[in-house]
């Protein structure tokens, strides 16, 4: 596997993004008819990193937008999850066979949750219209474990506002949990985010790590917002001024 990923690798354009390259990769490596890889796959953290044509990416979108799906239940529940999209299964996720089964006909969805190290960090999704894929789900599993390993140790976005995929994902994860707080659109909640981030002259994958293990809360007390408490009980005197 993963001699065949190198190989695919190798054999692509090196301009075109890293995530699409792995995405490419893994359709070919899996005889997919198209796939797509997100990160933090449930709402409201989902990122679409990439996807490898328009049905790909609908299909994604189509998930987000019902918050059910495959790829949802891969990510929470850590282990590769197998859908049929032919207007006789409904299975767990009725609306989304049906709406999917509109959008591209008669398929089969694979997503197989990336945990390299053990911990999910996101979800490779394929779909194939006939037949199964031409590898084992074992040889597929390690295949998207090394996918995902290559995707945390990606620093080709270091001109952006987080510097790899790890703290592009924690970002939008801390993004959510201020959604879940206090009850506000996503775009507000990163708005938030990046405005408090400002004010503690923090980067934004700073004041995201200090939400996720919440040393930080936005949520409503008589006393206004909470704060980290290594910043509240600073007794060294060099704490914020």
């Amino acid at each position: 596997m993963l001699a065949r990923l190198a190989s695919s690798l190798a054999s692509s354009s090196p301009s075109q993004p890293f995530a699409v390259r792995l995405c490419r990769a893994c359709v070919e490596i899996l005889g997919a008819d198209g796939g797509a890889i997100t990160l933090a796959s449930t709402r409201p953290e989902r990122l679409t990193v990439t996807s490898s044509n328009g049905t790909s990416a609908r299909i994604e979108d189509l998930q987000d937008v019902l918050g059910e799906g495959p790829g949802q239940d891969a990510f929470r529940e850590g282990r590769t999850v197998i859908t049929h999209v032919d207007g006789e299964h409904g299975g767990p996720f009725p609306m989304f066979t049906e709406l999917a089964g509109d959008i591209a006909g008669p398929l089969t969805v694979w997503a197989i949750p990336m945990h390299p190290g053990g911990t999910t960090v996101g979800v490779v999704t394929v779909y194939r219209a006939d037949g199964d894929l031409e590898q084992s789900l074992d040889d597929a599993q390690f295949l998207v474990d090394a996918v995902g390993a290559a995707l945390l140790d990606d620093r080709s976005t270091s001109g952006a506002p987080f510097a790899a995929w790890t703290d592009r994902a924690r970002v939008h994860q801390a993004t959510g949990m201020i959604v879940a707080q206090l009850a506000i659109s996503p775009d507000d909640a990163l708005a938030i985010l990046r405005a408090h981030a400002y004010a503690e002259s923090m980067t934004l994958d700073e004041i995201s790590r200090e939400i996720v293990e919440r040393r930080l809360s936005f949520t409503n007390t008589d006393q206004g917002d909470s704060h980290s408490e290594s910043r509240t009980d600073d007794s060294t005197g060099n704490g914020d001024q």
